[in-house]
């Protein structure tokens, strides 16, 4: 039943895709943002166009076969090229960034909190897991690091039930993907897992990955590379990062001044992957999701982006923005299943 209302709700908010005022106004970093009083698509029309959608600037890398995909320029908002960008998608992992946005200040990072047979019981059968074990206590500072480098649902579980339960912290997603303007986002599990109806987009992700990164504890967690994780007693034992462009993993060069931000994967979303770099001052995003195939190429694709952006985007005219957060916004999301 809470399943059903949370879907008629979302419906209500825009996935049917009704054309509803917006206008351009300037955000307080300068940049454009879109919000209410003329007809348009969150971020701009352009967005919604099936496609590459790149202005003025040398062509994007021909070898790209991910469903979607979004370059910008973190500081300024701008998008400097998409794919499909509004398209709806299974996020997998890469929903573990809103998670962070709405629950990482809740908590102190020194709080201690032992784990119980019941923060567990919900994890899904399948998922990627750092290796919780009830009884042990964990401090929030290492359940997160279970979050950002293992992408273990079984850390975002404990931390769902220390903020009240799953159904609250789904609840407290969605009002924090609405607060970022993320109209392509529908929550159902905070962990990015499987389900029915749980859709992002390229767009969105990457509002969630600029919003991360302005707050230095989820800077320094999606950059952390290795870490030490309790196992019981005085034991411990490593976790690496699973983002291969930071770690240089499963035969990848690791890419030159990458901070971030989340990777994901699941049978039915496939890979996807938002990554942040920063060269001569200047830190671009790029989201990359459902790459055709290869466990490597939404990595591969990623660099390419990010070396095309730092290449050519500065000669790129913007196809739209990331919106800023808490300006309101009546603009309608692209129309369902990426169709223009």
């Amino acid at each position: 039943m809470r399943e059903c209302s949370r879907l008629s709700r979302r419906a209500v908010l825009g996935l049917t895709a009704a054309a509803l005022p917006v206008s351009l106004s300037v955000s307080e970093s300068g940049a454009p943002a879109y919000a209410a009083e003329a007809t348009g698509v969150v971020g701009g029309e352009q967005l919604a166009r099936k496609g590459v959608q790149v202005r003025g600037a040398a062509a994007v890398p021909k070898k790209l076969t991910a469903r979607s995909w979004v370059v910008a320029d973190a500081d300024s908002g701008e998008v400097l090229a998409s794919y499909n960008a509004h398209q709806r998608l299974a996020p997998a992992s890469t929903l573990k960034m809103l998670f962070a946005d709405t629950v990482l200040k809740k908590f102190d990072r020194t709080r201690r909190y032992q784990v119980t047979d019941a923060d567990l019981a919900d994890v899904p059968s399948g998922s990627s897991l750092v290796g919780i074990k009830p009884g042990i206590t964990y401090t929030v500072d290492q359940l997160w690091q279970g979050v950002f480098l293992r992408s273990g649902n079984d850390a975002v579980h404990v931390l769902s039930h220390m903020n009240g339960g799953i159904d609250r912290t789904v609840a407290e997603m969605q009002q924090r993907a609405e607060y970022l303007h993320a109209l392509d986002t529908h929550v159902v599990s905070p962990d990015g897992f499987d389900h029915p109806g749980q859709i992002s987009s390229a767009y969105d992700l990457t509002l969630f990955a600029r919003a991360g990164l302005k707050d230095a504890d989820f800077r320094a967690y999606c950059g952390t590379r290795t870490a030490d994780f309790p196992a019981g007693g005085k034991k411990t034992f490593q976790i690496q990062n699973t983002d291969r462009l930071l770690t240089g993993a499963y035969g990848l060069t690791p890419y030159e001044g990458l901070i971030g931000v989340k990777n994901g994967y699941t049978s039915h979303a496939g890979n996807t992957f938002t990554g942040a770099a920063t060269r001569g001052g200047r830190t671009l995003l790029v989201t990359v999701m459902h790459p055709a195939t290869g466990s490597n190429a939404v990595y591969e694709q990623t660099a390419a982006l990010l070396d095309w952006g730092f290449t050519h985007g500065s000669s790129a005219r913007a196809v739209g923005t990331l919106v800023e957060p808490g300006v309101p916004a009546t603009a309608r999301p692209a129309p369902a299943g990426g169709k223009a």
